[in-house]
Parts: structure tokens; C-alpha cells; sequence
């Protein structure tokens, strides 16, 4: 079309005619001028042709991937041929899912909006709910640790109980996230989980008062003979400014050592792990590895700054996860800290949490972490140097309050309760699951020094007077946290005072 034009603006022209040159020439020059706006013209409108338009604007944009042509169509099937409307953000939102899924890897995971903000929850002041972190592990949505003093932990949730269902919905193939919002609720609401706790027991039921959990990640007291035990329960934005606090605390009580304590630690913040873990290893240490895809380990070393000059142990169980194990590995490796207590966790991977643009987050695995001598612990665990067992009695299932346990009774709910009793103290007779005249004994005493009702059944606060009870006593007892003492007074020479001596 535009290559027609010169011809018919020259047949204009009558051949007869005679111009003067100086005509033709301003004649040639606007056609010229004429043909190159033209030229212009038609570029500027393809280009917002190929931006704009529907059927262009992909190609344009970015490289054609036809690897989703599939994705595309299966889209458009449902959307066009599916029975009833269906949602396109759900669709959307099912298939990045099914992408992440497909890693088969439990620390992967697509949030929506509403998931998102629930996670960015668990590393800010506070939350409601239970108070639990739990992983997604073997299949099974379990329980890496209750948070101190949480109604998950007053309930009796324990490290490795599976959760089997909440308020009697199976939550069998859910994601973390997905379980998580329905465990979580508003304060003072309840949730029934049902729990199985070791592999050849009855599962339970165990219902729980949400309430506001305080991320409070830094408990810190003297434990005599000028030894401080300093517990850490998560890593999240405030805990390095609290334990400085907790530190100097200590220091002004006179303390000459510390029992650091990461038990049933989860984990949380990667960098709040690493500025902790500096405060004991001395400046050009390493600290931990990271190695990316197709990358060299990029080495964390330690920096100049406050160090805590004391002697030190550090306490950890199997509910040590993650950045917990960043910081055992670290001090264990590089500053020859002695590690008390049982095998942590195993999770020796990183995570980056990528907010998207509706407020979404897409949280995967990006590289997995090593310690200072190179160990890459995922699934195996720190082993401490020192191992010391929690007694039996600390993982005892919770009893069920709504039952009655009584004289003629016979169930495994006696017989946990037979084990709880006796641990405190109480004679029981032969722990077998049958509540007889001696067990009626022991309800009694322990009823009446407890100020309850005396009538020798097991039911509503009897059983949560026995659980509580029990729980003050595994806290004050704690073999490990002795074990880590008597290791750094030895260790720093402080002789056992008097009063120690004849506890001892």
C-alpha cells in the first residue's frame, strides 16, 4: 500500500505540463519528508500494536515458553468446560502448589495472602494460637517443639507427636501452612488436636485454649554457685538484643559460667542465629558454610565485637532444629564448646521467603548450610558430647481430664497415670494399667496435699493437678541442665557450695 503512493501522487501530475526545477525539487523533498513520516507512523503503531495488543503482548515481553503450553491448556479446559465457575486465583494458586509439591521437599512451600501473613506472625511480637512449631516430616504434620510456657506446652504437647487431625478434620497431606491455619485461631477459642505419640500407642485427644503467645525468646536465671542457665526458645527479631539484656543480668548476679540452652528450639532467623553464634566464637572463626546450587560454600566467619567471656556449654535435644543447630555446630566446631543432652533435630537446609506481588510468598530451599569443619547434619543431627536422657517420665502421653479414672478401672490411661504418680513420688503398687486399692491411696494423698477434692478418682483438675505436677518437676529435676553444670564448674574451678554439697 505504501509503496503505491509515489506512482499515484506523480499521475497528478500532467505530463504536459512544464514545471520550473526549482518546483520539482520542493515536490521531491515533500515526498521524501512524506515517505519517512509514513515510515515512522507505521513502526509507532506496530510497537503499541505488539505491546498492547492481546495476542502479542507475550511475545514481545519475553521469550515464548513453551514448556507451559500444557499449563495453558489444562487453564483454559477448566476454566471454558468445568461443570461450575471456578475461581482463577484458585487455579492459579492450586498449580503453583502442585509446583512446589513436586520438590517432595517439607521446607517448600506457597503461601497465599492469607498463609503469608500468618507466617510473618511467627517472627513478630506475638500471635494467638497454641504455641507449637511443627514440620512436616515423613508424611505427617509433627511437632518440633512447644514454645515455654505456651497452652500447647501446658496441655502436654511434646517434640515427634504427629498430629493426626484438628477438631477431628485428618489433616493427612497437608501442608505445614495449611495445618497451621487451622491449629491457629482467636484467643480463647478451642482446638482439639488428635495426636499419636510413638508408633505402637492409641491416638489422643488433647483440646487446647488458644491464647496470645509472646514471642518472649530469652529466659535467663542463676541456678548456684554463680552459674547462669540462659535458654533460648526461638530466634526471632528482638532475641539478640534480649539475651545482651539477659547477659548483663547475669553478670551483675556474679555469674563465672553459663549453661546456654537451645532445647526444643526450633529455629527462625538465619542472621539472628549468626550475630548469637558470634558472641562465642573469637574474631576470623568460622561460623557455618553455605553452598548454593552449582556454587562453591561461601564461609560466614566470625567478626570483632562483644564476646561473652565466660566459660560455656550448650544444651540441646531433638528439638533443637535449624538455626539452633547452626549455633551448636558453630560452638561446638569452632569455639570447642561442649554440646549436653541428645541429638538434635537435623535440618541443614536455607530458605528464602520471596513476597510476591498480591501479597502472596513463595518460600523454598536455596541452598543447604554446613558446619566450620564442613559436617552437612540434614537428617542426622548434631550428636552432643556429652549424652544425657530425659527420664521416661518426661515423655509420658497427657491424660484425657474428661475420663474417670477409678478403683476397677483397666486401661492404658491407668496406667499412665500409675507412671505419673509414681514418678512424683506417690507408692502405686504395680504399675499395670489396673486401678486398684493402692492406686485409690495415692489419689487421695496427692489430692489432699493438693488442697482438691479427696475422693480417690482421677478426672477434671485432679488430672490436670497430676500433669502439672509433673511437668514443675521434670523443670526442676532436668538431669541434663545438672550434668551441663557440674561440666562448667569443673571446668572453671568453682567448688559446689555447701548447700549444693548436701542436695547432691
Amino acid at each position: 500500500m505504501d509503496d503505491k503512493r509515489p506512482g499515484e501522487e506523480q499521475e497528478q501530475i500532467p505530463p504536459t505540463e512544464e514545471s520550473p526545477s526549482h518546483v520539482i525539487k520542493m515536490k521531491t523533498f515533500s515526498f521524501i519528508m512524506l515517505v519517512f513520516l509514513l515510515i515512522i507512523a507505521t513502526a509507532g503503531l506496530t510497537v503499541f500494536a505488539l505491546t498492547f495488543g492481546d495476542d502479542k503482548a507475550v511475545e514481545v515481553n519475553s521469550p515464548e515458553r513453551r514448556e507451559f503450553d500444557k499449563l495453558y491448556t489444562a487453564y483454559d479446559e477448566i476454566q471454558n468446560n468445568y461443570f461450575e465457575d471456578v475461581d482463577r486465583n484458585v487455579l492459579i494458586n492450586g498449580a503453583i502448589n502442585g509446583m512446589v509439591d513436586s520438590l517432595e521437599d517439607p521446607y517448600s512451600d506457597y503461601m497465599n495472602e492469607e498463609e503469608a501473613s500468618q507466617f510473618l506472625e511467627g517472627i513478630s511480637s506475638s500471635f494467638q494460637g497454641i504455641g507449637a512449631e511443627v514440620q512436616e516430616r515423613g508424611g505427617y504434620v509433627t511437632v518440633v517443639s512447644p514454645i515455654k510456657n505456651s497452652p500447647a506446652e501446658k496441655a502436654g504437647i511434646l517434640p515427634n507427636d504427629q498430629i493426626l487431625a484438628v477438631d477431628g478434620e485428618s489433616i493427612q497431606g497437608f501442608t505445614t501452612t495449611e495445618a497451621v491455619m487451622l491449629i491457629r485461631g482467636e484467643k480463647g477459642t478451642e482446638v482439639t488436636l488428635t495426636i499419636q505419640r510413638g508408633e505402637n500407642t492409641e491416638p489422643i485427644e488433647i483440646t487446647i485454649v488458644r491464647d496470645e503467645i509472646p514471642i518472649e525468646t530469652v529466659y535467663a536465671e542463676m541456678v548456684g554457685d554463680n552459674v547462669a542457665h540462659i535458654q533460648i526458645t526461638s530466634f526471632s527479631e528482638n532475641t539478640y538484643q534480649e539475651l545482651l539484656d539477659a547477659i548483663d543480668e547475669m553478670e551483675a548476679e556474679g555469674m563465672e559460667a553459663a549453661v546456654m540452652d537451645v532445647r526444643q528450639n526450633p529455629g527462625g532467623l538465619l542472621d539472628v542465629a549468626l550475630k548469637i553464634s558470634d558472641l562465642f566464637i573469637e574474631d576470623g572463626k568460622p561460623l557455618f558454610e553455605v553452598q548454593a546450587k552449582g556454587a562453591e560454600p561461601e564461609v560466614y566467619m566470625s567478626s570483632p565485637g562483644t564476646k561473652l567471656e565466660v566459660p560455656v556449654t550448650l544444651l540441646i535435644d531433638g528439638g533443637s532444629a535449624s538455626a539452633s543447630e547452626i549455633l551448636a555446630g558453630a560452638m561446638n566446631e569452632s569455639a570447642d564448646i561442649k554440646l549436653v543432652g541428645e541429638k538434635t533435630f537435623g535440618k541443614g537446609t536455607v530458605q528464602t521467603a520471596n513476597d510476591l506481588q498480591d501479597g502472596s510468598n513463595l518460600k523454598f530451599t536455596t541452598a543447604k548450610w554446613l558446619t566450620p569443619d564442613g559436617n552437612w547434619i540434614h537428617e542426622k543431627g548434631i550428636e552432643p558430647d556429652v549424652k544425657v536422657a530425659y527420664p521416661a517420665y518426661a515423655s509420658l502421653p497427657v491424660l484425657d481430664t474428661s475420663q474417670e479414672l477409678k478403683d476397677g478401672v483397666i486401661s492404658e490411661q491407668v496406667k499412665t497415670a500409675e507412671q505419673m504418680l509414681e514418678a512424683l513420688g506417690y507408692e502405686v503398687g504395680d504399675v499395670d494399667g489396673v486401678f486398684e486399692e493402692q492406686m485409690t491411696e495415692a489419689v487421695e494423698t496427692f489430692q489432699e496435699e493438693n488442697e482438691l477434692e479427696v475422693n480417690g478418682i482421677l478426672t477434671g483438675d485432679s488430672t490436670f493437678a497430676v500433669m502439672d505436677a509433673l511437668r514443675k518437676k521434670i523443670e526442676s529435676d532436668d538431669p541434663q541442665l545438672q550434668e551441663a553444670k557440674k561440666i562448667l564448674m569443673e571446668e572453671a574451678g568453682i567448688e559446689a557450695s555447701a548447700a549444693e554439697e548436701t542436695e547432691e
